[in-house]
């Protein structure tokens, strides 16, 4: 009686199982595929290496017990539909399944949702999403960018191989959209936009402006001018440095904002005395 009601079971969980892929209810909330790995960290399973990360680097796990899974070491997949774990390998070798319509043998990776336009990138040595044919890999950076910036981006070594500048997540392989700055750094494009609802509008990790901040300088010129410094304080200057262009220069000193001599820009800080920089100036500028 025992061993039947175990196959009882057993062959409703497979035929709900069957309804869930047939109607696309698969994977989980990162990918469409029909199969789950074992961690070759932990060798537990889970539905892919994004639901093993968030659970084993929760807050409810200890500091000590927190991993990521290594991708590349993976070795075991089950089956969605008839629970077989064997190798990784892109049809079942039970019930003959694919378990992925898009798979990479080098990334142990599977996803049914081919609309992403997947491709392996050799030089990064994962998987990227958005087609080849419109990504193009800087050595130097090391990383894929769109091919609209082949010509016009600048290089900075190893610009993703480091943590979001405003999160903190890693940025080689988040799946995050990605934006880079004019000044060659990475960041997340909703960090930028967040920034943006902050009236910040320049860089977190070198401080230059990432947009046409002319309109801002013409305004602060206007309250400068109409604002003059009293008698005792007109002959004073400051040597400032500007983060838009790197020099420095020696400034007539105002309570307002100082003006960089070189590109004009108000993105500047004083380097001898005083306060740091005008930044919550501009920000009062482009409310």
């Amino acid at each position: 009686m025992e061993t039947q009601r175990l196959a009882n079971e057993s062959s409703h969980e497979k035929d709900q199982a069957l309804i869930e892929l047939e109607s696309g209810n698969f994977g989980c909330p990162h990918y469409r595929r029909r199969c789950k790995i074992r961690a070759p960290c932990c060798d537990e399973i889970f539905d892919c290496r994004h639901c093993h990360n968030e659970s084993k680097n929760s807050m409810e796990v200890e500091a000590d017990n927190r991993h990521d899974v290594p991708r590349h070491d993976l070795k075991r997949v089950i089956c969605s539909l008839c629970y077989t774990e064997q190798d990784v390998q892109q049809h079942c070798i039970q019930c003959g399944v694919c378990m992925g319509k898009y798979f990479c043998s080098k990334c142990k990776f599977f996803d049914d949702d081919v609309s992403k336009k997947q491709f392996h990138c050799d030089k990064c040595g994962i998987c990227r999403i958005g087609g080849e044919e419109n990504f193009f890999h800087c050595n130097k950076c090391g990383c894929c960018y769109s091919t609209l910036m082949k010509d016009s981006h600048i290089c900075v070594e190893k610009a993703m191989h480091q943590n979001c500048p405003v999160c903190l997540e890693f940025l080689f392989d988040t799946m995050k959209d990605i934006t880079v700055l004019p000044c060659g750094h990475t960041i997340h494009l909703e960090c930028v936009q967040e920034m943006e609802r902050h009236l910040q509008y320049s860089c977190p990790v070198c401080s230059k402006s990432y947009c046409d901040m002319s309109g801002v300088w013409e305004k602060l010129d206007q309250q400068v001018a109409s604002i003059p410094m009293p008698q005792m304080y007109q002959n004073k200057t400051v040597w400032i440095l500007c983060n838009d262009c790197g020099e420095t220069s020696e400034a007539n000193f105002h309570i307002v904002a100082h003006k960089c001599l070189k590109c004009k820009s108000y993105n500047t800080r004083q380097i001898q005395g005083g306060s740091a920089s005008c930044s919550s100036r501009i920000a009062e500028m482009v409310r």
